[in-house]
């Protein structure tokens, strides 16, 4: 408890930790307000594509994720919050979203064709670095009940439309095939016995991998260099596998999406069967440069004991996004800022209420405050114009001054939407 001292408290070596918990981060303006821009852009792109929202909770019973991410992955091996709630029940922060989506479509009892997308925070204990927090924020779509790789090519464009319409330069998308699940047995088996060869060349964690899941290996940036000389995935497709990963590529050329053929590109997670991808930013100035990725994943409702249901999505990373856009002109908040001489409150409430109404960014102080003070408001506010309520009002007008260019020009009061907007 606070010790009283005179008329204050001394709180001493109590005195509460104000910062956030490693990791996570508080976001607040003007940072905050390039998260609104990079959101709202992600809502109006998977909205074009046809996906509707879709919100699952924010924890769900920890096998959900162990039986579709996968034991062997290190998400679950190493960095999941899990623990036990007050029911005594396993309970784990979602670590992923496509897990739950999925699990929710099955609960719901939908048949066929189904999309959604998503936007909301994840959880994994990991080593924070530029890039990578223990909370992050994911946006992403599913597109379930279809094996079209016609599906496969929409998310993926979907992908690269909002990270070009956000400005991010030099974005590289990376595809592969992981196979068929008859093709993957064969493979592992190969790939397997190949590591095993060389097992004394492989860093310590990935002999570790190899034991539970030698695809895991493929990922391991420890041993790019003798990983680049190991069979890839996408050279032991069979017959279906191939013909629609050559359909996938077919579709996005048509589109006009660029695209890289990675060979031994794997996917973080044990559900992808076929097309795996990734977004990269080569703008990226971290150690983490993959801005999102996704796949196919046709028999995760199995494996979460649902009906079998295919489908193929994706995740991006919301951090790393508004990293890789660097230093950009800064979020302009708000269209105006009213301010009032005196005696013109009232009217000056009225003007913000109808410009708000007509879809105007617009704020205001106390406007019985004095003029000087209220200018200083509007400067710090950030808005592109500051509109005075002065005796022009009296005429039908108010003065709008420019704030990048101290221009000022009277404007009638029912123009002043359209003249902001212009």
């Amino acid at each position: 408890m606070p010790v009283a001292v005179g008329h204050r408290y001394h709180l001493g070596s109590m005195a509460p930790n104000l910062r956030p918990p490693k990791g996570t981060d508080d976001i607040l303006a003007p940072d905050s307000r390039v998260w609104r821009r990079v959101l709202r852009t992600w809502d109006d792109w998977s909205e074009r594509f046809g996906y509707d929202l879709v919100m699952t909770p924010i924890f769900e019973a920890t096998d959900l994720f162990e039986r579709g991410v996968g034991e062997s992955t290190e998400v679950v091996r190493k960095q999941m919050y899990t623990f036990t709630d007050r029911g005594e029940r396993s309970i784990t922060l979602r670590p992923e979203n496509t897990a739950s989506v999925v699990r929710a479509y099955l609960n719901a009892g939908i048949q066929g064709e189904w999309k959604g997308a998503y936007s909301g925070p994840q959880f994994r204990y990991e080593r924070p670095q530029g890039g990578r927090r223990r909370q992050f924020w994911q946006v992403g779509v599913e597109h379930l009940g279809t094996d079209r790789p016609g599906a496969d090519a929409e998310v993926i464009e979907l992908g690269y439309r909002f990270l070009v319409d956000l400005g991010v330069e030099g974005v590289s998308v990376q595809l592969n095939s992981l196979g068929d699940p008859e093709d993957r047995t064969a493979y592992v088996a190969e790939l397997r016995s190949w590591l095993e060869a060389r097992a004394a060349d492989l860093s310590p964690d990935a002999r570790e991998t190899l034991k539970v899941n030698p695809m895991r290996v493929l990922d391991s940036k420890a041993d790019a260099e003798l990983i680049s000389e190991a069979p890839a995935p996408s050279e032991r497709l069979g017959q279906g596998a191939s013909a629609a990963f050559d359909e996938v590529r077919t579709r996005l050329d048509a589109v006009g999406v660029p695209y890289e053929t990675t060979p031994r590109l794997v996917r973080g997670l044990d559900y992808y069967t076929r097309t795996a991808f990734e977004y990269v930013g080569t703008s990226l100035d971290t150690a983490q440069t993959a801005l999102g990725g996704g796949g196919r994943y046709d028999g995760l409702a199995d494996q979460i004991g649902g009906r079998s249901v295919p489908g193929v999505g994706l995740a991006m990373g919301i951090d790393r996004i508004i990293l890789s856009l660097g230093e950009t002109d800064a979020e302009v908040a708000l269209d105006a800022f009213v301010v009032a001489t005196a005696g013109r409150d009232i009217d000056a409430a009225g003007l913000v209420s109808r410009l708000r109404s007509a879809g105007v960014r617009v704020d205001s102080i106390d406007t019985s405050r004095s003029l000087k003070a209220q200018f200083k408001a509007a400067d710090r506010s950030g808005a592109a114009t500051t509109l005075v309520v002065g005796d022009e009002w009296d005429g039908g007008a108010v003065r709008a001054k420019r704030m990048a260019d101290g221009n000022e020009t009277d404007v009638r009061i029912e123009e002043i939407a359209t003249w902001l907007r212009s």
